[in-house]
This record gives C-alpha cells, sequence and structure tokens, in this order.
C-alpha cells in the first residue's frame, strides 16, 4: 500500500498536497492540491502532524524494508509507479509531498538527519541543486545505463525519468495558427497587452526564464520578465492548470505551459469542451523548453539500496511503460519506451538544445522572478 504524509513546511507552502489526495482523486485532485495554498499555515500545519502521527503509526510503513519518498512529482505520475514497485518488490514506500522548491529546502535544512531516502522531482533544477549541496549519492551506473546521458546529472548524482516541453497553449476563437508568435521573446512586444496569460510562480516556468537569460543575458532576461509581466495585466495565475482553464474558457487569449497540462485538461473534459489548442515556438526557440522530471538517493539514507533498486525501477522498462501508457502525458526518455498517447512525438521535437548543467539549480531564474515580483 502506498503510504502518504504531507511534509511540514513554511505556512502557505502548499503542505496538504497528499493529504488532499485522501479525499480526491485525478487532475480535480490536482487542483484541489494547488488551492491548498490558500488553507491558512495554522490549518495546514495542524492536518499535518495528524497527516505524519497516522502514517508514523503504521507498523509495515515504518519497517526495515520501507523507504521515504518526497515526492515533488504530480500525482498522476507518482501513485502508478509506486503502487507497481511496491508489488514487484514488497519495499514499502512512504511518500511526503510538496512543491518540488519546498521539498528541496526541507532536505536543505534536515541535512544529514532527513528521513528521506529518494527525491523525486518535476523540473532538474532542485535535483541540480541538492547535487551542488552534496546531498545526494552517486546513482548506480546500471540505471544510469537505461537512460540517455544528456538528461541526467552532469556528475551521476540523480536520473532522468520522464519529460515535458514547453508550449503555447491558445483560445482557438481567440487567435488563429497563423497569428501565434514565432519565438517567446516576441510575448513582451505591447501588441500582446492583455492578451496574455502568466503563471510565474509554477516551476516549470523557471527553465524558460533560465533559457532567456542564457541567450539574451541577466538585463534581457529581466527586461522580458517586466515586459511579459505588463502585458499580462491581470492575468496573472497561481499555476498552469488556472491558466490552461483560462484560456480554454477564453478569459485570455494566449499564455505558457508544459503540454502534459493540455492534454490532461482535454482528457478531462472530452475533446468536444475544449476551446483551445497547443503549439510550438518555432525550432530551437529560447521559450521551447525540454523539462526534466529525475530523482535522486539521498546521501543520509539509510536504505540506499532500496532506494537505489526504486530509481532504478523508475528508468526501467517497467516503470517506463507506466509513464508511456498513463493519464500522466509525460514522456518516458529511458529504456527505449516511447509515449503511446496521442502528442507529438517525443523524437521529433526541436528545442533549445540548453543542457542540464546549463539550466543549473534554477537559482538565476528564481532571482529573477523575484525582481519582476511574479514569486
Amino acid at each position: 500500500m502506498v503510504r502518504v504524509a504531507v511534509a511540514p513546511g513554511p505556512p502557505g507552502s502548499g503542505p496538504l498536497r497528499e493529504a488532499l489526495s485522501l479525499v480526491a482523486s485525478g487532475e480535480a485532485r490536482e487542483k484541489l492540491v494547488r488551492g491548498s495554498r490558500l488553507l491558512t499555515g495554522a490549518v495546514a500545519l495542524a492536518l499535518g502532524a495528524v497527516s505524519l502521527a497516522a502514517c508514523s503509526g503504521s507498523g509495515s510503513g515504518s519497517g526495515s524494508n520501507a523507504i521515504t519518498l518526497y515526492s515533488g512529482q504530480h500525482v498522476q505520475t507518482t501513485h502508478s509507479l509506486v503502487a507497481a514497485f511496491e508489488q514487484k518488490t514488497g519495499i514499502t514506500v512512504n511518500v511526503r509531498s510538496d512543491d518540488e522548491d519546498v521539498l528541496a529546502q526541507q532536505i536543505v535544512t534536515e541535512g544529514a538527519h532527513s528521513p528521506a531516502d529518494v527525491f523525486f522531482t518535476e523540473n532538474s533544477p532542485p535535483l541540480q541543486y541538492l547535487a551542488s549541496k552534496d546531498l545526494l549519492s552517486p546513482v548506480n551506473p546500471s540505471t544510469l545505463a537505461n537512460g540517455q546521458s544528456k538528461y541526467d546529472s552532469p556528475d551521476g548524482k540523480w536520473v532522468g525519468v520522464s519529460a515535458r516541453v514547453s508550449v503555447m497553449v491558445y483560445n482557438t476563437s481567440l487567435l488563429k495558427p497563423n497569428q501565434l508568435p514565432t519565438s517567446a521573446m516576441q510575448l513582451a512586444d505591447p501588441a500582446w497587452k492583455g492578451k496574455i496569460g502568466l503563471a510565474g510562480g509554477e516551476t516549470d516556468f523557471q527553465p524558460i526564464v533560465t533559457s532567456i537569460a542564457r541567450a539574451h543575458g541577466t538585463a534581457g532576461a529581466e527586461t522580458w520578465l517586466r515586459e511579459l509581466k505588463t502585458n499580462a495585466t491581470s492575468h496573472l495565475y497561481p499555476d498552469n492548470e488556472a491558466l490552461a482553464d483560462e484560456v480554454n474558457r477564453g478569459q485570455v487569449a494566449l499564455g505558457i505551459i508544459n503540454q502534459y497540462y493540455w492534454y490532461r485538461q482535454r482528457a478531462e473534459l472530452g475533446a468536444s469542451h475544449m476551446h483551445s489548442a497547443i503549439a510550438h515556438f518555432a525550432p530551437k526557440d529560447v521559450g521551447y523548453v525540454v523539462d526534466v522530471s529525475g530523482a535522486g538517493v539521498l546521501k543520509s539514507s539509510s536504505h540506499q539500496a532500496d532506494a537505489q533498486k526504486f530509481v532504478a525501477f523508475l528508468t526501467s522498462s517497467q516503470g517506463q511503460q507506466i509513464i508511456a501508457d498513463s493519464n500522466s502525458f509525460e514522456y518516458p526518455i529511458n529504456s527505449g519506451v516511447t509515449t503511446a498517447k496521442p502528442e507529438t512525438p517525443f523524437n521529433q521535437l526541436q528545442p533549445n538544445p540548453i543542457s542540464i548543467a546549463e539550466l543549473g539549480t534554477g537559482a538565476e531564474a528564481i532571482a529573477l522572478l523575484q525582481e519582476a515580483q511574479l514569486l
């Protein structure tokens, strides 16, 4: 059985993600999770304490044949993988979920005393951040051999598990394909004022900011963010789900999201209720970025062998096939598995060639977003 607990974190940081999963399911659960940030810190911490107490009181979850997973990944992606791993190995996985940036900071604070054995993220920068702090163990070479090195840690401290790609989502009644920009840089033009929506607080948005800073310098990225925020006017949203929903309802014409949010929305609503579409920027554009989800084993883990088994499972043909077949709509990137979903094949994407090392820890993007008051 998958055992869930909320990770303790600062008030308002979203510590109810998995607690809410007990009373919700599917995409509705995901939306409730995002909305949990609006709860007061007192309520969040109180419920977190109850959940943690319940988890720690479970006999099989606290045994030696168990690991703790700190997960910043989506519920849809995590649950099926954990359940299959438990069934295959008999190893219990206690899942503590929150936003990946919150969990990364928590791991740093916990240091050598962190209960986490594995950290699973949506994006590579939080893993790179922990690697820069020397908090991750090397991934077993046999696990790294399952995939493509360009999607793994440059120094072998974590492994890529799946990927998504940034796209434009646009309302098909408000914009036609020939009216779309070819570059993310064009969205800073005054012509787009009032037409674009922005979820600047999403960690998915940070790699795009880093990509622009690499191509146009810090000053260029600052200017772009400032003008983008001006053009968004009041269309500032807490997350990509809200942004995709507002575009689909015609409240705003266009936004930048990762492709899987749109596919999940279509799966939930049905094609007949979709009033939006997605499109890529021009090949190799700074806004056309592949985001890699990855996993690493904590150096402080007292369950190194079992933690390595879990990371290996994520990249195995079985783990990758679960991703390929699931409604997460993420791209499997290991063991030769390809997505079974009706989306642009991964090998046909033409993203900006920015590397994992260049995306770095996300510190530059976070500083820029804070300067623009988007974080």
